[in-house]
């Protein structure tokens, strides 16, 4: 390459790793349960009221997704991820999102604390409550689960349910 390409090639390549970046950057991030960021006058967020929760053994795992086709649900598509000892009965979470957009929760209840997925003794639960049977693997489409988020907080509530 000359001298005169070299310099807004090297540009090129560094915009391009510079605008990359950010795409990748709103993927997994590890949030802790932070109630503040679901007050009034809050950027958007989603306030989540799990119910129903079985005992107060392991973890309880709540996940915010961008609600398309391409990423609910994904292996590493979830936005933002709260992870907190469980506690039987109700817990409330709070999970800001990236702006106003259509957006799916998953909760996941891992009660004998062993990391493993065990249908008949872990539970979950989704955003808007979808059905889950043996047809869906647990798994509803996004058009079941999506719901709006404008400026500001949303509450909605999860119904765990267990095997």
């Amino acid at each position: 390459m000359n001298k005169y390409l070299a310099a807004p090639a090297a540009a090129i390549v560094a915009l391009g790793l510079a605008t990359s970046a950010p795409a990748a950057a709103q993927y997994r991030q590890e949030i802790r349960n932070d109630m503040s960021k679901c007050t009034r006058g809050s950027s958007s967020a989603v306030m989540v009221t799990v119910d129903g929760i079985k005992n107060s053994i392991g973890p309880v795992r709540v996940q915010a997704y961008n609600a398309t086709s391409g990423e609910w649900l994904k292996k590493g598509k979830w936005l933002k991820r709260i992870e907190v000892p469980a506690k039987a009965g109700t817990m409330t979470f709070c999970l800001p999102v990236p702006g106003p957009g259509n957006y799916a929760i998953a909760v996941r209840h891992d009660a004998n604390d062993n990391g493993d997925t065990d249908i008949t003794i872990d539970g979950g639960g989704m955003s808007n409550n979808p059905s889950i049977t043996i047809f869906n693997l647990g798994k509803p489409s996004y058009t079941k689960t999506a719901f709006p988020v404008g400026d500001g907080v949303k509450s909605i509530r999860i119904q765990m349910k267990y095997m």
